[in-house]
């Protein structure tokens, strides 16, 4: 059995060169993410939350340091295994959820299904599970511009997990939300940890959203702290 962590960065560094010097936004962070552990990565604007995110879902690479997903390290995969992998192993949640709006509900859940040459039978039956389970089976044929904002976030969370990825990376899925919609929203991530088992890691400003989680971690200057 394969007990490593779901997900682990080993002292990962990144640096921008910028007008002809040197920026380093992350300097050295190390973390690791259980087998369905929830944790929410919390700091000011500019600490290197999303910075991080990005090289942990594999959107970007780090200058140094090593990632690995349930003890398989990724950091060094060309960018088109990298895009393979990311597609198939890792979900992504974002702040302005990305979707396709000339695309319906369901079209856009089925995506990366068909990004990644599936049937398409099985890939419309794995979005219509999904979208019967966060309550969009209504909205299936609606255009993305038809539906409510909440109802856009569930969206993408199904999009983020319709290819049953082990992880789910979230970078501030309430920070355009009501109040209201925004607790509704984690109350489904939660919901998706217990039910499937996932390991949630959710960048937030929203220190409330946070303490539902499992675990904090902060992260200031590029450093996590205390």
């Amino acid at each position: 059995m394969n007990d490593a962590p779901a997900l682990q960065a080993e002292e990962v560094r990144k640096v921008f060169r910028r007008d002809g010097y040197d920026l380093e936004v992350l300097k050295g962070v190390s973390l690791s993410l259980a087998r369905g552990e929830t944790a929410g990565v919390v700091g000011v604007s500019g600490a290197g939350k999303t910075t991080l995110l990005q090289i942990l879902g594999t959107l970007d690479r780090a200058t140094s340091g090593k990632v690995s997903y349930a003890g398989r390290n990724v950091t060094d995969l060309s960018w088109e295994e990298m895009s393979a992998f990311r597609n198939r192993s890792v979900g992504f949640v974002f702040q302005s959820h990305n979707l396709l709006p000339e695309f319906t509900v369901l079209e856009n859940v089925t995506l990366p299904c068909l990004i990644a040459r599936m049937d398409p039978a099985e890939a419309r039956r794995r979005a219509l599970a999904l979208l019967a389970e966060v309550g969009l089976s209504d909205r299936v044929a609606h255009r993305i511009g038809e539906i409510s904002g909440g109802e856009q976030q569930r969206t993408a969370i199904c999009r983020a997990l319709v290819m049953e990825p082990s992880v789910l990376l979230a970078d501030e899925p309430t920070g355009n939300l009501d109040r209201a919609t925004a607790s509704g929203v984690v109350d489904l991530l939660l919901s998706l940890n217990r039910s499937r088992g996932l390991s949630l890691l959710m960048v937030t400003h929203n220190d409330q959203v946070a303490s539902r989680l499992h675990r904090v971690i902060r992260i200031d200057d590029g450093r996590i702290v205390p």
